[in-house]
């Protein structure tokens, strides 16, 4: 059986891939919803729900997984070095699926920078007041919780989960700004949510096409709107969905039994 870390669309298609060639496949998800997605697709078995290091190892010590593939998102750069790491330690293939950057235009609207103290201070300007938050949940209290930004209207744009509803309203946020919607979403819902929310400027991550990415900026140049993309953390380069299928019937044959 192989294990995939899923909860992306990319981790949903692999599981799906394997299934099709006759691997069978565990699913492991952050949210409930994930593992249904997962076992949508296919998996067999889900394992739902945070994975530390010592859950990780105990899942594998003696276990019939045969291989480890990591469709984590982008941003989760610690799962994705536990992983790696725990794999190692137990001797178990590790295939990491990388997902492709977008391509974004070259326009004096768009600013990268790196890490999260860096968007704060690039919004901090007080010629934005509306700032239009497209990042998820983790990471909204270095916003909220920022001094450079009191006063400022927030606007969260999250998974439609109860637990990421919860954990907005936690930190303060009201209704009124908070989008629960699941993406990813065309240039023109997006443009018009800005709209609609007065957005002075959008803050995302750079989460590839997958992840909705060209879309998010195209709207917001559409309209004008200055673009604050946080760079991905660095990390070995990956592969291929389709190279990762290669290797495995490569080692492992077309059909895997257990």
């Amino acid at each position: 059986m192989i294990l995939v870390l899923a909860g992306t669309a990319e981790g949903r298609e692999m599981v799906a891939g394997l299934c099709a060639r006759g691997y069978q496949v565990a699913a492991a998800t952050l949210t409930a919803y994930g593992a249904e997605l997962a076992g949508a697709a296919g998996a067999a078995a889900n394992i739902n729900g945070p994975l530390s290091e010592d859950g990780l190892s105990a899942l594998l010590q003696g276990s019939h997984f045969t291989a480890l593939v990591d469709c984590t998102h982008p941003f989760a750069a610690n799962i994705t070095e536990m992983a790696k790491q725990v794999c190692a330690r137990h001797g178990l293939p590790y295939y990491r699926c990388a997902r492709p950057a977008a391509e974004l235009p070259v326009s004096p609207l768009i600013k990268r920078v790196d890490g999260w103290a860096g968007a704060v201070n690039a919004v901090a300007s007080p010629v934005f007041n509306n700032i239009f938050l497209a990042i998820g949940t983790r990471h909204l209290p270095e916003f909220v919780h920022s001094p450079d930004l009191q006063g400022k209207r927030l606007i969260a744009r999250v998974l439609s989960e109860t637990d990421s509803i919860a954990f907005c309203r936690s930190l303060g946020l009201t209704p009124r700004d908070i989008i629960a919607l699941q993406g990813p979403c065309g240039r023109e819902l997006n443009a018009a949510l800005y709209r609609y929310y007065k957005a002075d400027i959008v803050v995302t991550k750079d989460s590839g096409t997958a992840g909705g990415m060209e879309e998010k900026v195209s709207a917001a140049l559409e309209l004008g709107l200055p673009v604050i993309v946080i760079n991905r953390p660095r990390e070995e380069a990956g592969m291929s969905k389709a190279e990762i299928l290669a290797a495995l019937k490569k080692t492992m044959g077309t059909v895997l039994i257990v």
